[in-house]
Order: C-alpha cells, then structure tokens, then sequence
C-alpha cells in the first residue's frame, strides 16, 4: 500500500515550484518584502516535501506557521492571497478581532474552519462542472429541442404502445412457435405503420433542422416553457448559544429527503433556458460525495488561513490586569492551530497540516505578546519593511496589474488613450511617500487614494472629450494634487 503513495508524492514534488521559482512568481505582483516572500516560499515547498515521507512520518511533521509583521498596506495579505492561487489551494482571510468585539458571545473560532472547506467545496465543484461541461452541454440541447419542437402526440402514443405489448408479450411454446388465442388474418396495420414511420422521419429531419439553428444562435430570443425544479423550504429559526455555526446538521439537506421536489413552469428565452437547463444537467452529473471527499483532503493537507490583525488579540493591557476577552479567544484558537478535528456539515476536518499565515502591524504589542502556547506555534517570524519613494514608483509601474495600466486600460475604453510620463510617475510617487509621513502611513493602499484624486476629472469627461490623445505630465500631477498635499488638513480627508 506505501509503493503507491510514495509515487504519488513524487509526482506532488515533481510537480511543485521550487522555492525560487515561488519567490518569482510573486515578484510579478508584490514589488520587495524579499525576506517574506522567501520564507513563504520554503513553507510551502516543504508541504511538497511532506508528502515524499512514509505515512506514519507524514502526520509527525506540521507545518511551519508564520507571523508577518508590518505596518498596513506593505503586503502582507497580498503575499499570502497570491501565494494560494498560484498552487490553487484552499484559502480563507479573517479578522482576529471579529472573535473579541463581543467577547465570547462572538463567532466561534472554528468557524474559520468550516469557512475554508465552503471554499474548497465550490472550487472542487467548479472543476467537477467544468469537466462535465461537454456531457451536460448535449443534454440541455436535446431538452432545449423538446421544448421548441416537441414530439407529436402521435409519435408518443406510439412509443407507449410498443412498451405495453413488450409487458404483454406471449409466451413461446417448448417448439419455439408462437401461440396465439385467435388467428389474426391479413394485417391491416401495415399501411398505419409505414405512415407513422414517414412521420417520425420527417420529425427527426425537423427536429435537426432545429439543432442547427440553436447551434447557430438563430433562436436564441425565441421563448420557450420549461419546468424548473422549485422546493419551498420552511422558515426555521434556531437560537443557540453558540451561533448557527455549532449545528452540525445540514437543514437543508434534510428538509429536502421530507419535502418532494416540485416544478413549476416557466416562460423564458432560450438563452436564459440554456443557462437554467445547464446547471440543472450539470449537476445531475457531479458526485457530490466525491466533491466532499475531494475537498476535504484538499483543506487538510493544502489548506491555508490568513489570520489577519492577531496583533488586536495580543494581551497589550495585560500589565495593569489580565484581559479576558483577548487571551480567551487566543486559548480558542490554539487548538485549531495546534491540530484538532473541527466538525462541519460535510464531516470532520483536521487542522494538523493547515498553513496559518498570520499578520499585524505590532505598533503598540509585539509577539511576545501573545499567550506563550500561541507563540510557540508560530516559530517563523518576518519583519515587512516600510515601502519608500522607490518602492512607489515600481508599485506603479512593474507588476502585472500595475496601477498605470490599470487606469491607461480603464480610459481606453472611451476611446482616449493616455500616456503617463516618467516624470508624472516621480511626481506621484514622492507625493504618496510625503501624504504618507505627515498624515498617516497606509503602505501602497496611499497609491490608490492620489490616483483616483489625480483621475477623477479625466474619468468624468472622458465621453466627452474631443481629444482623445491625454498626457500625463509632472505638471499635470502637481497641478491637480499638490494644493491638495500642502493643505494638513484637507489632506487627511481627500487623500
């Protein structure tokens, strides 16, 4: 039983970035924060790792948890969000400081759990879909062709008959001869036959006629009547003390195996017929069980949470007495952390080798901080750097999604191409890094703020403009910001 687990993870390694190549990937969105990017790159290469092991060493290695440590906007939750779509794994931000607004009357921690596998669940059935997509696609154009051209009356009763004198067939007696009670005599019904077969021939050439023009979008305003699955589901209002995420039955489920499925016609263009009848093909095909199993083993080896703001959860008053509502949340987090089995409507999940990423700016608390238990299951600590005028400028220029495209890209749209200088970028870099120090450090999020102040004119009138050719310039930017900047207090509330 080990030969084949062992080449599965083989291939898991074989098939995994290295480190480098993880650490390049995010230099494509994420400009420095080399330190971080480097050591979420090992933990995840060693989740590859992992899987080289033999079983009984598998479940003995735990993954390597991290504490990004900066101020907002530096990266943190871009690092973290970037690094899970780029292996495809399971992913879930929450706020640390939801679990103490009210104590321990608040969200139950392990919700973040059930969380995670709802996100696994519709990736997993995304792809199932997807896969399926062919099968389903055939299976609502024959349903689409019932509904335009739909089998003669004729044809059907046919087709009954044929099925009730294949029930009341007789029997054969031991030489093979067919007895019947009565002698039939010359057939009569040959004429009706050949004449329901030239019917049902001239149907099916119809009915391809049909098919043709569905597949060449002729139809696709042409309403049709359908029958859409509908079940009413009763009102039910439960009130425990833990919230509705402590039910671990599945309500719904339940009410649908009491209550039958009922349809109800409805009258709607093919287009929109095509999408219903889709979903509804789709998912008479998708192995839900499977969906479950498969996400599920998904979240519990490949699952990672962003545990963002755990630094509002650390003991700062804890000189002057202890904080109940803080240390009683990191206590409930702890085993989440540490490896439990949380319950949830599809099943158990085990959290021993779910990534948590955790991040805060630490202005007033630190690590140490936290309950020692906690801190100990979070041995790679990273510091952020604070982003500069150089930082800015390749913000706003390197990435893919880099912020100059993006607005160039939103302006072309109206026809009005936009060119934005060197200069220009110098000039809005510098002034980001100057709101930044006097106001308030946000990191790359001040970038957001000074654009859409500095091209919220160009986007007004931009259907109107009759030149469509706009370049952006130094002057430009300081014509537009820098009154903006010099005033302290306009300042603060503009940018």
């Amino acid at each position: 039983m080990e030969r084949p687990k062992v080449k599965r993870a083989e291939n898991t390694l074989a098939a995994a970035l290295t480190p480098r190549q993880i650490v390049e990937e995010l230099d494509k969105y994420i400009i420095g924060q080399f330190e971080a990017k480097r050591c979420v790159a090992i933990a995840l290469r060693n989740r590859a790792r992992r899987q080289m092991l033999a079983e009984d060493m598998q479940d003995e290695v735990s993954p390597k948890n991290i504490i990004m440590i900066g101020s907002t906007g530096v990266g943190k939750t871009e690092i973290a969000r970037r690094l899970a779509r780029l292996v495809d794994a399971p992913f879930i931000k929450v706020e640390a400081s939801k679990y103490t607004e009210i104590g321990y009357v608040g969200r139950d921690v392990e919700s973040m759990i059930r969380d995670l596998t709802e996100t696994a669940i519709s990736r997993v059935k995304a792809e199932q879909t997807e896969a399926v997509e062919e099968k389903a696609r055939e299976s609502t154009e024959e349903r689409l062709l019932d509904c335009i051209f739909p089998v003669p009356r004729s044809l059907q009763r046919r087709s009954r008959l044929k099925e009730e004198d294949a029930l009341d067939e007789p029997e054969e007696d031991d030489d093979g001869v067919l007895q019947l009670p009565f002698d039939l005599g010359p057939d009569v019904g040959d004429e009706a036959e050949e004449a329901r077969e030239k019917e049902r021939e001239r149907y099916l050439k119809t009915r391809e006629k049909f098919r043709e023009w569905l597949r060449e979008g002729r139809l696709e305003e042409k309403p049709v009547e359908i029958n859409v699955r509908h079940q009413s589901m009763p009102f039910v209002e439960i009130f425990s003390p833990g919230g509705i995420e402590e039910m671990d039955i599945n309500f719904k489920d339940m009410f649908s195996n009491i209550l039958p499925n009922q349809t109800k016609k409805r009258r709607v263009p093919v287009s929109e017929a095509r999408t219903i009848l889709m979903q509804e093909e789709s998912e008479k095909l998708i192995d839900m069980d499977a969906v479950i199993t498969e996400a599920i083993q998904r979240v519990e080896d490949s699952g990672i949470v962003f545990l963002d703001e755990i630094d509002k959860i650390a003991g700062r008053e804890s000189r002057h007495g202890p904080d109940i509502s803080r240390e009683g949340v990191q206590r409930d987090i702890l085993p989440i952390i540490e490896g439990s089995t949380v319950t949830s409507k599809y099943g158990a999940v085990r959290t021993h080798h779910i990534l948590f990423v955790a991040a805060g700016a630490f202005h007033v608390s630190s690590p140490s901080d936290l309950i020692p238990e906690l801190q100990g299951r979070f041995p790679i600590r990273v510091e952020l750097k604070s982003l500069n005028k150089d930082d800015f400028k390749s913000i706003l220029t390197e990435p893919k999604n880099a912020l100059v495209k993006q607005y160039a890209a939103l302006l072309s749209t109206e026809g009005v191409e936009a060119t934005i200088t060197d200069d220009a970028i110098d000039e809005i870099a510098a002034l980001a890094f100057q709101v930044n120090e006097s106001v308030e450090d946000i990191g790359a999020r001040r970038l957001h703020t000074i654009m859409e102040k500095l091209f919220e004119n160009l986007f007004f009138d931009a259907p109107n403009l009759e030149k469509k050719h706009i370049t952006i310039d130094a002057g430009y930017v300081k014509a537009e910001l820098s009154e903006i900047v010099k005033d302290q207090d306009l300042s603060r509330y503009i940018l």
